[in-house]
C-alpha cells in the first residue's frame, strides 16, 4: 500500500470538496435538473484537468514569475463568477416556476463549470506546490505526477456527481417555489460575494 498516495488522496479530496464557486455553480445547475448539475460537474473536472496538466508541465510556475498575468486571470475569474451570481439574482424577477423549469442546454452548464474552474489561477498554484510533495525520491516524476493529477480529476468528478444527485433527490422540496427562491437567492448571493472577493483580492495587493 502506497502511504503517500493515500495521504495525497485525502488532501486532494478535502481541497475538491471545499465549498466555493465550483460547489455553488453545481448546486445552481442541479436545482434546474440532475443532468445540468452532472454536466456542470464534468466541466469542473475538465477545468481541474487543465490545472493539473499545467502543474505537471510546470507551466503554472509562470503565474508565480509573472504577477500581472496571475492578477489578470484572477480578475477574469472573479468577473465571471460575479456575473453568474448577478444573473442568478436577476432571474428572481421572473416567476419562480419559470426560473426553475427553464433547463439550459447541455453545453451551457458544461461551459459554466469549466470556465468557473479554469479561470481560477489559485488552482494551478495549489497543485503546482502540492504534486511535487508526493513524488518519492527515485520515482520518475512525469508518471507519478500524471497519476496524482488523475486522482484529483477522478475525485472531482465523483464529488460533483454526488452533489448533483443529492440536490436532485431533494429536488421535490427544493423546487417548491418558496424553497427554490431561497436557495436561488443563497446561491446567487454566494456567487456574487465570491466573485467580488476574487476581484478585490488582486486590487488590494
Amino acid at each position: 500500500m502506497d502511504a503517500q498516495l493515500i495521504a495525497f488522496t485525502g488532501i486532494a479530496a478535502g481541497l475538491v470538496a471545499m465549498p466555493g464557486a465550483d460547489f455553488t455553480v453545481v448546486v445552481r445547475n442541479a436545482l434546474v435538473s440532475r443532468r445540468a448539475g452532472a454536466v456542470c460537474g464534468l466541466g469542473i473536472a475538465g477545468g481541474l484537468l487543465v490545472h493539473t496538466t499545467l502543474a505537471v508541465a510546470g507551466v503554472a510556475a509562470v503565474l508565480v514569475a509573472v504577477p500581472a498575468l496571475f492578477r489578470a486571470l484572477q480578475l477574469l475569474g472573479g468577473a465571471y463568477v460575479m456575473q453568474l451570481g448577478v444573473r442568478t439574482l436577476w432571474s428572481l424577477r421572473r416567476p419562480a416556476v419559470a426560473s426553475v423549469e427553464a433547463a439550459p442546454s447541455a453545453a451551457h452548464p458544461l461551459r459554466q463549470g469549466f470556465v468557473t474552474n479554469v479561470l481560477n489561477p489559485k488552482a494551478s498554484l495549489t497543485f503546482l506546490s502540492l504534486l511535487p510533495q508526493f513524488v518519492r525520491s527515485g520515482d520518475s516524476a512525469l508518471p507519478r505526477t500524471l497519476l496524482l493529477a488523475l486522482i484529483v480529476c477522478t475525485l472531482a468528478l465523483a464529488w460533483f456527481q454526488a452533489v448533483a444527485l443529492l440536490v436532485d433527490r431533494l429536488g421535490r422540496w427544493l423546487r417548491r417555489p418558496r424553497a427554490a427562491r431561497i436557495l436561488q437567492t443563497g446561491t446567487g448571493a454566494a456567487l456574487t460575494v465570491l466573485g467580488a472577493a476574487l476581484l478585490l483580492e488582486p486590487l488590494l495587493h
